[in-house]
């Protein structure tokens, strides 16, 4: 028997009191007493877990409330498990291609390949390839100079380089892995991390560019004149911003610590697609290596042995002062790690209390495109209550994963449900969110300059991917 929406049965009607419960703990604990999200996604998980209207297990005669506080730690581990190593590796990844001017070096080669009358381009090209590795505030700091001084050598269009920047690397960072939201996105929805990375880069191509349209929009109707902005505690990138050429790495070096991981992780992707399609065992050895080397945890770490490297060539460290350099990176990656497990420990106590069971009966959330409006629409109104982008991915996909726990039912493949999430993550920016401020101080934006400039690409960007997703996964749904 189907439900029509409003008039769920007694019987499913309390799992989905517990989500909209668990929902609002976390962001009222968020917003209204600014309490961690890592604190506020556990608290979440275990009220969820108490207030559960089914047993926790099978069978299982311990007190719920024990259950409930065993299970978070559980799904804790387990989603540390998988994720941990490879967030730990991104952020030292992305930490050696800004210190020993790698980033630079990619910046600078394509702003020289299309010329100043195309630098929003080169901007929107370079933060789109930077931010898979590296956090957009990072991007931001290492790109916004170069904005500053084409400014002042164009004496024009500040607003499109500033959009142009925010549009490229806001899009990777919502949908590309190894960044921890898109991360923790794949292993939610046992997606293959090279069909993610693949699916996602794809997927943010047209949405990249139509944000670059955007901006060039916005700059004909907005100059943005260029004002001092308080940069003392950015000195250290600025002054690799301004490095002469002749101190930076190649552009072949510079790429590897981003292209080894993703060529590993792709092939391995391909070839097993491949191979175990064509059913063709005397080829199982090369499946298994390729298995080995293109595992993300491997992948990875061969991508920051490779950037480790350029780190310590480019500035003559030794490996005592490697290590040290490369601390911070490990530090603030042990945050990510933090807030994407409980994140993991939400969604698998989403999934034990019934809540698939409940909104299954729902008919218009199905397998159909519907499910993908939802799933954006989740991951906005998260995103536009707490601010924080993967703090929005995390809940969403946790939600959504715990409607859908078999993804065969899907008319369309969860590539498209994936990147749904990502664009609403995506989709609207104001003064609860970080992003908003680092474009404002660092770019030299006034609040209302902001929202005109900032809010305005990042929320084109989300509506036209969710267009986007709607159309392919219509025309080419790939379900399979």
């Amino acid at each position: 028997m189907v439900v029509p929406p409003g008039s769920f049965r007694s019987a499913n009607d309390m799992p989905f009191v517990v989500l909209v419960i668990g929902i609002a703990i976390v962001m009222t604990a968020i917003i209204a007493f600014e309490v961690h999200p890592f604190l506020a996604l556990v608290l979440a998980t275990m009220i969820v877990g108490i207030l559960s209207p089914k047993p926790l297990e099978p069978g299982g005669a311990d007190l719920q409330a024990v259950r409930a506080v065993e299970l978070t730690a559980q799904g804790f581990g387990v989603t540390a498990g998988g994720i941990g190593i490879v967030i730990v590796l991104a952020a030292i990844i992305g930490q050696c291609l800004l210190e020993s001017g790698a980033a630079d070096r990619i910046v600078r080669s394509f702003l020289e390949l299309l010329g100043d009358k195309r630098a929003g381009l080169a901007l929107m090209g370079s933060g789109y390839v930077l931010s898979i590795p590296v956090f957009f505030d990072t991007v931001f700091f290492l790109l916004v100079p170069l904005a500053r001084s084409l400014r002042l050598r164009t004496g024009r269009c500040y607003a499109l380089y500033v959009s142009a920047i925010c549009a490229g690397a806001l899009v990777t960072h919502s949908l590309v892995p190894p960044t921890p939201g898109p991360l923790f996105m794949a292993e939610t929805f046992e997606l293959p991390l090279g069909t993610a990375i693949l699916g996602g880069a794809l997927l943010g191509l047209a949405p990249a560019f139509f944000g670059l349209a955007v901006s060039g929009w916005i700059d004909r109707r907005l100059d943005v004149p260029l004002r001092d902005v308080p940069g003392t505690e950015r000195k250290e990138l600025e002054a690799i911003a301004r490095r002469d050429a002749s101190e930076l790495p190649g552009l072949f070096v510079s790429l590897l610590p981003v292209a080894v991981p993703v060529g590993l992780i792709s092939i391995h992707s391909i070839l097993e697609a491949s191979l175990r399609s064509a059913g063709r065992p005397a080829l199982q050895a090369l499946l298994d290596w390729s298995g080995f080397f293109g595992d993300k945890n491997m992948a990875l770490l061969a991508g920051s042995f490779i950037a480790a490297w350029l780190l310590r060539r480019t500035q003559s460290l030794s490996v005592k002062q490697l290590g040290l350099r490369l601390e911070p990176a490990v530090a603030s990656a042990g945050v990510i790690i933090l807030i994407t497990s409980a994140g993991g420990a939400f969604g698998q106590m989403l999934s034990r209390i019934g809540i698939d069971e409940s909104l299954s009966q729902i008919s218009w959330m199905g397998g159909g495109k519907g499910m993908l409006v939802l799933a954006w629409a989740i991951a906005a109104v998260m995103k536009i209550a707490q601010g924080s982008g993967t703090v929005a991915m995390i809940t969403a996909s946790a939600i959504v994963a715990a409607m859908i726990p078999d993804h065969t039912a899907l008319d369309f493949h969860v590539i498209y449900l994936f990147a749904a999430i990502g664009f609403g993550s995506a989709v609207f920016s104001w003064m609860n969110d970080s992003g908003f401020w680092v474009v404002s101080k660092m770019g030299g934006l006034t609040e209302p300059e902001t929202l005109r400039v900032w809010t305005f690409v990042v929320a084109s960007v989300g509506v036209f991917g969710l267009i986007e997703v709607l159309a392919l996964a219509s025309l080419f749904p790939l379900a399979g």
